[in-house]
């Protein structure tokens, strides 16, 4: 019971981190309705940002903020400057779009700091958490900050005028033109966000799996993972996703004879392919249907 208690929590607290990034993913589909391949990418540069600050003195919740900051006006230009043009372009030019952002981040990211492991500090350290062995304090740290960014973000959709207007302009975005909402910039915004909350996945599973250019390509396919078990429509969805990934990924590990650490992306993946086939919206996500 004690190994599957620890499991259990080990799993939330990875979770949160896939949570964040399915998020990330979620809020630019809604926008676009295409998935950025370059997310993890995004994510990894930024907490390549925060541990250079780090290495020039800034203290580590100083850095944070500041990368929040870089990340939010560097997610809004590349949507300016390279989405913006490719909003009427066929899909597999956006795709396309997509791939050659990830190549020039991965590329610009070993071109300056090279692609060993750094260490990456922790401001929670690595001590058992209130002396349980059952999760440690920078797991604990991990499911707070989440839960924390998530709280922030469901008053922030619910109870501000900007973000009533980017959900107006997600979803409907013909009426919220109509009414006077800038949808463009709205659309924008939202890539700040998505960039920002991703920097934050980056900057909190950084410790657990090291730094280096490479280190978000397999939290970006669980973030996916996520984004499609809870569905790609619903947000809400995207955040349960990412818990329920965590702890799957966790438990089959430990419980399912020969697949171990070096087959759980697999189980992921297969996770997704599951879920497409049985029910193609994501537990829940909406279907859409379009007037021909």
């Amino acid at each position: 019971m004690e190994l599957f208690t620890n499991q259990i929590l080990a799993g939330i607290a990875t979770g949160a981190i896939y949570a964040c990034m399915a998020l990330a993913v979620v809020m630019i589909y809604q926008a676009i309705d295409h998935l950025n391949f370059a997310q993890g990418e995004m994510a990894m540069f930024s907490t390549f940002i925060s541990w250079q600050l780090m290495q020039w003195g800034v203290p580590y919740w100083g850095a944070f903020v500041i990368t929040l900051v870089f990340s939010f006006v560097g997610g809004i230009a590349i949507e300016r400057i390279l989405f913006k043009p490719l909003a009427k372009a066929p899909v597999l030019t956006n795709v396309a779009g997509f791939i050659a952002l990830f190549a020039i981040i991965n590329s610009s990211a070993g071109l300056i700091w090279d692609f060993t492991i750094k260490q990456y500090p922790t401001p929670f350290g690595s001590a058992p958490f209130l002396g349980s062995q059952l999760i440690s304090t920078h797991q604990a740290g991990m499911i707070g900050v989440t839960v924390l960014l998530l709280i922030g973000l469901y008053f922030f959709f619910q109870y501000t005028r900007i973000g009533l207007a980017m959900r107006a302009a997600a979803s409907l975005p013909e009426s919220a033109r109509l009414v006077g909402i800038n949808t463009s910039w709205m659309i924008a915004l939202g890539w700040g966000m998505a960039a920002a909350i991703g920097s934050i996945a980056g900057m909190l599973i950084a410790p657990v799996v090291f730094l280096e250019p490479n280190m978000m390509g397999g939290v970006l396919i669980y973030g996916f993972a996520a984004a499609v078990l809870g569905g790609l429509s619903s947000p809400f969805g995207a955040v349960v996703g990412g818990f329920l990934v965590g702890i799957f990924e966790n438990l089959a590990g430990t419980y399912i004879p020969g697949v171990g650490n070096e087959l759980k992306l697999p189980i992921a993946l297969a996770l997704i392919i599951s879920v497409l086939v049985v029910k193609p919206a994501g537990l829940f996500g909406r279907h859409i249907v379009k007037r021909v």
